[in-house]
Parts: C-alpha cells; sequence; structure tokens
C-alpha cells in the first residue's frame, strides 16, 4: 500500500558538508540535495517524551516515501519552515520512511 497519495507537501533536502577553506582547513556548507514529497504531522505525547528522555526535542514527524534521501541531521525546508532530521525510522514492511524533526525557530539568512 503506498502513501503517495497523503505526501500532500514538497520540501527541500538540505545536507551539511565540508569543503577546503583554501587556508589548510575546512568550511561547513549546506549543499540542496533534492526534493521529496512529504506529509508533516505533530508527534504524539509518548514520542515527545522519549525525545525529552534522550535529551533532544520532537516538535514534528514528517512522513515520507520509501527510498526518501533524507538521513539524521539533514534539514528540511518548505512553505517558510526548516526541520533538523534527528533520527530517520522505517517500518518492517518498506511502506514509508518516517523522520523525527525539530522545527527551527531561528531565521536563517540565505
Amino acid at each position: 500500500m503506498s502513501i503517495a497519495r497523503w505526501l500532500n507537501r514538497t520540501l527541500e533536502v538540505w545536507r551539511e558538508t565540508t569543503e577546503p577553506d583554501g587556508a589548510g582547513g575546512q568550511a561547513s556548507v549546506w549543499s540542496h540535495v533534492g526534493e521529496v514529497r512529504a506529509k508533516v504531522d505533530q508527534p504524539s505525547a509518548a514520542d515527545r517524551m522519549l525525545a525529552q528522555q534522550s535529551g533532544s526535542e520532537h516538535t514534528h514527524t514528517v512522513y515520507l516515501a520509501d527510498g526518501s534521501d533524507v538521513h539524521r541531521r539533514d534539514e528540511l525546508r518548505g512553505g517558510g519552515q526548516t526541520f533538523t532530521v534527528h533520527a530517520t525510522l522505517q517500518p518492517s514492511g518498506p511502506r514509508y520512511l518516517r523522520a523525527d524533526c525539530e522545527l527551527d525557530q531561528r531565521q536563517k539568512g540565505t
């Protein structure tokens, strides 16, 4: 069973990479790696409590199509929002990818 009909948003995937800074060191840069279709939900109280116990914040659960190229520490951006991915999970049957995220409330300069 496909979840494609529930994926009602398009989000950009951004990944932090490093590149030489020209002085023998490295600089971190955010690179656009693609777009994904997604459904953004609020997590259950149990999900929020579990995240708090592990020292992180879980403000949104993002559901993505199976095989989406989204990883821990990526950012999902769209509709004026930026979500930081804390974990990705897949059910026992590969139907979708779930990303536990935190909504970034700070304004970012581009």
